[in-house]
């Protein structure tokens, strides 16, 4: 069975007027084009969908049955004509946004709640995941955008520099390292405890890179999911962390984290990740511009 959305409006219209020349004069089409509608549709159907009153066409028990769903059909093929149009114009619809957790956590939300009161007719959903997760999501075409900390693998993807950041290491208040100058040699850091996040993380692998550039050994104690949980455990001396500036600047200002000065190179970029290909959408296309201009 191939059904047609013109059969369909045809039909919605005939069942509606009762009549195929009203039909005819309210669609702008012949009252030829619609008798053969409806004959090709009640063919598709295996039986008639009207009762023939003289010129009145009446709809039968089968035709009552299906108008409700033709109508919603109608409705819906309309609705996205009428998003399709009007997103060529301006933002509108919903923009899967993935970002890694320091991202996520401390840079997006103001951003998407920026965009969203600039553009009342589009959404930008957020869910945070680790930059190997969120990159996978991207290619997979999961996410419209990715926002990562991590150095990008992916030979698919376009990737561009968003913004740069820093990691720094921070220790809690009653450590030995907390205390003036809060420095640490190559060689005191080797016989640390680090608490990490998880293989995956953007920040995790920047900091082994920087540890192996170093030539420099470390023993990871504790892993943790979730930078919070990591602040939390630093605060109460279960080990030293390596965690984002944008984390941490708070507890620091407060003074229940204190950052130690090292001799690794710390710094990072932050990437935009899309997919590779020759359309941006109107509303992606939003969404880029308010990034670039944060």
């Amino acid at each position: 069975m191939a059904i047609t959305l013109r059969q369909l409006a045809v039909f919605r219209t005939v069942a509606e007027t009762g009549h195929a020349t009203r039909a005819s004069e309210t669609i702008g089409i012949t009252q030829s084009a619609v008798s053969m509608a409806i004959a090709e549709l009640e063919r598709l159907a295996g039986a008639p969908l009207f009762e023939r009153k003289g010129r009145k066409l009446l709809l039968n028990d089968r035709g009552r049955h299906i108008l409700p769903d033709v109508i919603d059909v109608l409705e819906k093929v309309s609705r996205i004509e009428r998003y399709l149009d009007e997103s060529l114009e301006e933002p509108v619809g919903v923009l899967k946004v993935g970002a890694s957790t320091t991202i996520g956590n401390y840079l997006l939300p103001l951003l998407v709640g920026a965009f969203e009161r600039r553009f009342p007719r589009a959404r930008a959903l957020l869910e945070v995941a680790n930059t190997k997760q969120i990159e996978t999501a991207v290619e997979s075409g999961e996410y419209d955008v990715g926002l990562v900390e991590g150095p990008p693998h992916s030979q698919s993807l376009k990737v561009s520099v968003w913004r740069e950041d820093e990691l720094v290491v921070i220790v809690g208040r009653e450590h030995p390292l907390a205390k003036h100058p809060r420095t640490a040699s190559a060689a005191e850091l080797e016989d640390l405890k680090w608490i990490m996040r998880e293989s995956g993380s953007g920040t995790r692998e920047v900091f082994e890179k920087a540890m192996h550039e170093a030539g420099l050994r470390y023993d990871i104690g504790m892993v943790l999911g979730h930078t919070e949980a990591i602040k939390k455990a630093v605060e109460a001396g279960l080990g030293v962390g390596c965690l984002s500036r944008l984390a941490v600047q708070r507890e620091i200002l407060q003074g229940w984290l204190i950052e130690v000065a090292t001799p690794l190179n710390l710094q990072r970029n932050l990437y935009i990740l899309t997919q590779e290909t020759g359309y941006t959408s109107r509303l992606l296309s939003a969404y880029l511009a308010l990034l670039e201009g944060a």
